[in-house]
């Protein structure tokens, strides 16, 4: 991944002079959800000061409001997604674990996402960057309720490219002639090429890694620009590639002390600078940006491409295994997250309430004046109070009926996948199964199951290193709270109206731009003429759907 190429630096500055001209106030405010893909909590300068990579995010925190006991909804991509597009998790809206190249299924249809809702509200939508909820039939976004789509179906380490980046393993670029040695590595795919797609129509294959961010940051300002001129208000829902791997190799070599996770974390913090620019363009007080992370990062195959930053947010009990993604520890699911919204959410603010990627649907439902779908049940809550400064206890409150809970579903490690195994209850942390997940020293830790659960008070230990003694008092107070809630949750789970999500896979469903050609090239590789062609293919060649 590379800097923006002038002509996306171009598209930018057209768009914010077209923004910038006076325009009659919208009725409902605009919304962009920026999604980053394995980001730690450190990874942001407002979090961590040691970390130097992002002044344009640290600027939006300095503008807007921080928080810093946020989470994903799932420790992986394809749940972590569906739940933010439904307000739901996996146990209800059946996407428990990850969907395939060759996946028929996606995220099930009769679950109603967050762009179906708006774009019955009067939104123009669009959805730029990895989906990973299906590509197949109907399971791709332009049939999901976004009006736009440019981007790739599922993570850019699924497919080849010519551009692989930095990865570990290293995965080789995708062969150019049939007769090429196929160099089989694990975790590489070595067959199929990456797809990048604008609505149904696949416009590279192999998409270009290196100009990817720039690319989305110019159809991202695109978007922003056509529906100003429609007049109507928007929901745009950028997921980045940033920052799973392969993380692209800078053009120059990296600053001392910075590396290339430190290149790809400030390529990052410049999309999301340029898209805040065009935002303020459109004029302040209209748009609502929230930016989160979707998980924290990699598992231990990946562990030496990051720099460990901040303090290990994370559990630290004993046991062996990781700690991070795929498990329900601190280091699994807690994210950076933002909100900015000049004149409705505070400046240089800080909220410790307890929000999760889940309460995006139903807040920006409700700012928008737009019903819930009805006939089933949420796990996010509206936290409008939280973001406007009026409150900062979002899923912390205990005095309610039900008390709140945030609950944590297993997302690879031990257990069934989208399972229950932990939830917490304000300050305190059960843990019902850990286990089951490799760390960086190549250890797994053993699947415990446990009964009474383990109890962390957050409050007193971030790092999750010491549960409550089952003896002591403090345990004995909080038990039957979290028992009751743990109850409450899965019979509520038990009795509403869940999804199941199709896995089988067919290599017939593999988004394929050309099947004649090596890896599914649109063109033969290496000439001008192959690019030229391609774009005059672009409303030819479409995925069969």
């Amino acid at each position: 991944m590379d800097t923006p190429s002038p002509r996306a630096v171009l598209v930018l500055a057209v768009a914010l002079a077209g923004l910038s001209a006076p325009r009659a106030a919208y009725r409902h405010p605009n919304f962009i959800v920026i999604l980053a893909d394995d980001v730690g909590w450190g990874d942001l300068g407002a979090n961590w000061a040691e970390t130097k990579e992002t002044p344009h995010l640290d600027e939006l925190a300095a503008e807007g409001t921080r928080f810093v006991d946020f989470h994903s909804a799932a420790s992986t991509c394809s749940p972590s997604r569906a739940s933010l597009l439904t307000g739901r998790l996996g146990a209800r809206n059946g996407v428990t674990h990850n969907f395939a190249v060759t996946s028929v299924g996606g995220l099930p249809l009769n679950e109603t996402t967050l762009a179906e809702v708006l774009r019955e509200a009067g939104y123009s939508t669009g959805a730029i960057g990895k989906w990973h909820l299906g590509h197949h039939g109907h399971h791709h976004p332009s049939f999901r309720g976004f009006d736009y789509y440019f981007g790739i179906p599922y993570s850019h380490d699924m497919g080849c490219t010519d551009t692989p980046g930095y990865n570990l393993p290293p995965c080789p670029p995708c062969p150019r002639h049939a007769a090429a040695t196929r160099v089989a590595r694990k975790d590489c795919y070595t067959e199929v090429a990456l797809p990048l797609f604008e609505n149904v129509t696949i416009v590279q294959q192999p998409v270009n890694l290196s100009s990817l961010a720039a690319r989305y940051a110019e159809e991202a300002a695109r978007f922003m620009q056509r529906a100003s001129d429609s007049g109507r208000p928007f929901f745009l829902y950028l997921a980045l590639a940033h920052m799973h791997v392969p993380l692209g190799v800078p053009p120059s070599p990296p600053t001392p002390g910075r590396g290339i996770y430190g290149a790809a974390l400030s390529e990052m913090d410049a999309l999301v600078g340029q898209i805040k620019r065009v935002t303020d363009s459109h004029g302040k007080g209209n748009t609502l940006l929230w930016f989160a992370g979707k998980h924290v990062p990699f598992p231990a195959s990946r562990c030496p491409v990051k720099t460990p930053r901040a303090p290990a947010i994370a559990g630290g009990w004993g046991g062996g295994g990781s700690s991070a993604k795929q498990t329900t520890w601190e280091g699994g699911h807690r994210v950076p997250a933002l909100a900015y919204w000049p004149g409705r959410i505070p400046a240089k603010r800080t909220s410790r309430a307890l929000l999760s990627t889940l309460d995006i649907f139903p807040t920006l439902a409700a700012l928008a004046g737009a019903a819930l779908p009805p006939n089933r049940r949420f796990d996010g809550l509206d936290v409008s109070p939280v973001l406007f400064g009026w409150s900062d206890v979002g899923h912390k409150e205990r005095q309610s009926h039900p008390p709140q809970v945030l609950l944590h579903p297993n997302s690879g490690a031990a257990g069934k996948d989208g399972e229950i195994t932990a939830l917490r209850l304000a300050q305190y942390k059960a843990f019902y199964t850990t286990g089951g997940a490799m760390a960086c020293d190549g250890s797994v830790g053993p699947a415990e199951h446990h009964q009474p659960p383990l109890i962390f008070n957050l409050d007193r230990d971030i790092q999750e290193q010491e549960p409550l003694d089952v003896a002591s008092r403090e345990y004995q107070a909080v038990l039957p709270a979290i028992s009751r809630a743990y109850a409450q949750a899965l019979e509520d789970i038990a009795t509403d109206n869940v999804s199941v999500a199709d896995y089988s896979k067919d290599p017939a469903a593999t988004p394929c731009c050309n099947a004649q050609h090596v890896a599914c090239r649109c063109q033969a590789p290496g000439t001008h003429a192959a690019v030229l062609d391609c774009r005059t293919e672009r409303r030819g060649t479409r995925l069969w759907l």
